[in-house]
């Protein structure tokens, strides 16, 4: 019988592969270089094919054959954890403690409302809850300091995540009533915005370090979260990008107004929840992911949203996107 590759090998063979070398992998996983080593030469001998070109480079490079193990590897390892997650939620009972990491992109009143229904259904089940922005949640799931995300906005792919489609949502760029871009009679031009204040969050968690998204103003406010930004536009202090489902309300009182600023990328993007692929969901927090994506599944979508606009921005709205096309 011909000897099988050990899930042992693959992780290492994933560990090299991803950290771009021997000597990186084997602090990564705790173990000897020449552990590593060892371990990938059996690997290749057990495939009959060589995973990295060694010979002439300072750093093993994946060969043609390398690339190709790499995706199946992937696979292997990732089914097998799953496996010992299902394995794990078999003998599993209902969870005294549960933490979760939510996007403030999320709408408010769909996380009470699950969360208000978790809290009848689990009445003895502690809920620990964070709330941030951008790159948070997933930080925190990665980390282990939650053990469920609910977010948008995946800034690398990571095998060790289970990630699931829940829902949508999406920006929009708004500024006080009497804002000067406001009172500008016609679509806006990014030179319009150029010279105005733009407030924009900061990502605590680092995963976007050295990315803005949607910053068209030279001049910028960095602020440290959403409710921050909400409170200084509401002022009058600047313009910018804010869930949907935080402006809603002030879009149709009056309080804020949309802006007409095509350069403003604001189309949906997906909600997701995340776990790790190792850790499996017990029975709240199967429920809980559930509950999630039933409800923000039927969140409105760009077009369902501006019929919560006053009618002369909805006409304004569309008469814009219909030019645009």
């Amino acid at each position: 019988m011909e000897a099988n590759p050990t899930l042992d090998q693959l992780q290492v063979f994933l560990a090299v592969a991803e950290t771009g070398s021997f000597s990186a992998a084997s602090r990564a996983l705790n173990r000897a270089q020449s552990v590593v080593s060892y371990s990938i030469a059996n690997l290749e001998a057990q495939l009959e094919v060589t995973l990295f070109e060694r010979s002439g480079v300072r750093q093993p490079k994946l060969t043609n054959e390398g690339t190709a193990m790499l995706e199946h590897a992937r696979r292997i390892v990732a089914g097998l954890q799953d496996l010992r997650a299902r394995a794990k939620g078999l003998k599993q009972g209902l969870e005294a403690e549960l933490s979760l990491a939510i996007s403030t992109m999320v709408p408010a009143e769909a996380v009470v409302e699950v969360l208000r229904e978790f809290r009848e259904q689990f009445p003895t089940v502690t809920l620990n809850l964070n709330v941030g922005e951008l790159g948070m949640v997933m930080d925190m799931v990665l980390n282990r300091k939650a053990g469920i995300g609910i977010g948008g906005a995946m800034f690398h792919q990571d095998d060790g995540l289970v990630i699931d489609k829940v829902g949508h949502s999406f920006m929009v760029p708004v500024a006080a009533s009497d804002h000067p871009l406001v009172l500008i009679d016609r679509p806006l031009t990014l030179a319009d915005v150029r010279e105005e204040v733009q407030l924009v969050v900061t990502d605590a968690s680092g995963l976007t370090k050295g990315r803005d998204f949607n910053v068209l103003s030279y001049k910028k406010w960095r602020v440290s979260d959403i409710a921050t930004k909400y409170q200084l536009i509401r002022g009058g202090l600047g313009w910018g990008g804010l869930p949907a489902s935080v402006v809603r309300n002030d879009l149709m009182n009056g309080v804020l107004k949309a802006l007409q600023l095509d350069a403003y990328e604001g189309g949906e993007y997906p909600l997701y929840a995340l776990r790790k692929a190792d850790t499996p969901c017990g029975p709240a927090a199967k429920w809980l992911v559930d509950a999630f994506q039933e409800r923000l599944s039927q969140c409105p979508d760009h077009e369902g949203f501006l019929s919560y606009l006053t009618p002369d921005y909805k006409n304004a709205l569309t008469d814009l996107r219909e030019a645009a096309e």
